[in-house]
């Protein structure tokens, strides 16, 4: 009885090989997809949280006197909000977003709390709620090029210091152009919320007038 030959192992092998590189090329593509995904969810809600609270609108200040917040707590929050729809989305910046991730769960979470203490149907802290998991959900899934180093996962191999400095020297060109496309794409993408956050406000802000007066926050 003969075994398998060789050749049979080894393409065996590359069969394995090749299955295990789509499956964790799969993986990625799906972290990615869910990354930008969560991502984009939360630097909305900033964007447009900054330009209700920074006018502020009618809905803003309905909300903060029936939490108990000064008025002047919308301007704060609304610049706040800015900064971090900026930095959350921009490249680099690792110690800045982890501030901007860290505020605004803060920021989503202590929204809940708030309407729980006055006894808020859930329609009211279950938004926030979702805006918090998706921010929790983002920074868990960033890239390793949006990470603080000490986060990153390094493999240390021995290679030859002369053929590592020529192909660092080879590729710069190639990560410019990359880090250019990074910055253009997501500033792009920044100015497209904002124009979509203004574009939608006047349609919004008579709903959210009328939720107002609904939940008896203003008398009309």
């Amino acid at each position: 009885m003969q075994g398998p030959s060789a050749d049979a192992l080894q393409g065996a092998a590359d069969r394995g090989s090749d299955t295990a590189t789509r499956s964790g090329w799969d993986r990625n593509r799906i972290r990615t997809i869910l990354y930008w995904a969560t991502t984009i969810v939360i630097v909305l809600e900033l964007a447009s949280g900054s330009v209700w609270n920074l006018l502020p609108i009618e809905w803003i200040v309905a909300q903060l006197r029936h939490l108990g917040y000064p008025h002047f707590l919308a301007y704060i929050l609304g610049a706040w909000q800015a900064a971090a729809a900026v930095v959350i989305i921009v490249p680099r910046f690792a110690v800045l977003k982890e501030w901007a991730y860290a505020g605004s769960f803060f920021l989503w979470s202590g929204a809940v709390v708030s309407h729980l203490i006055v006894g808020d149907s859930p329609d009211l802290w279950g938004v926030p709620l979702m805006f918090g998991v998706c921010a929790i959900a983002s920074w868990a899934l960033r890239p390793a090029d949006r990470r603080l180093p000490h986060t990153q996962l390094r493999r240390h191999r021995p290679t030859d210091a002369g053929f590592v400095g020529a192909r660092s020297r080879e590729s710069r060109p190639h990560a410019v152009e990359t880090s250019l496309r990074a910055w253009a794409v997501s500033l792009g993408l920044l100015v497209a919320l904002y124009v979509f956050s203004f574009l939608t406000l006047p349609v919004i802000e008579p709903v959210m007038y009328e939720r107002a007066v609904e939940l008896g926050w203003i008398n009309p």
